[in-house]
């Protein structure tokens, strides 16, 4: 993600800022939301996140929000894990498809995706408070597809 953000979103995305977000984002939650978190050894290596759509890109699809894998952590499967338990919470909350967004030019987790049988449906440009990036959104039309893999 650093070769993708300049300097100063860098900068400010910072150790202490993901603490508030994450302080925030675990102490109150959005309804239908679900935070997981992936464990080896009792240390965290990898969180997901999914709930309702965020934007209308999403259309009436699940929204997976947060994907993050330690990167010594990538290529042993937990990733896909989290990804199926974010999808079965998502059937629970009557969901038929999921969907996520990717920054431009974050190839390894756009082959990740793909790799999963998602499927490129929309590009758009996020407003975030620091960093406007420009995405790609990813959606698995059933999400029995993902649950299943």
């Amino acid at each position: 993600m650093r070769e993708l953000a300049s300097p100063s979103v860098i900068e400010a995305l910072n150790q202490e800022h993901r603490l508030r977000y994450w302080t925030k984002k675990l102490s109150e939650a959005e309804p239908h939301q679900l935070v997981l978190m992936a464990e080896v050894k009792g240390e965290v290596v990898g969180i997901g996140a999914i709930g309702r759509p965020s934007d209308p890109v999403f259309g009436s699809r699940a929204e997976i929000k947060n994907l993050y894998i330690l990167s010594s952590f990538q290529r042993q499967g937990i990733g896909k894990r989290l990804l199926r338990d974010l999808a079965l919470h998502a059937k629970t909350m009557g969901y038929g498809a999921v969907a996520l967004s990717v920054v431009k030019g974050n190839e390894p987790a756009c082959r990740f995706y793909e790799a999963l049988h998602a499927h490129k449906i929309a590009e758009f440009r996020d407003p975030g408070p620091i960093w406007r990036s420009d995405n790609i959104v990813y959606a698995w039309g059933d999400i029995d597809q993902l649950i299943t893999q």
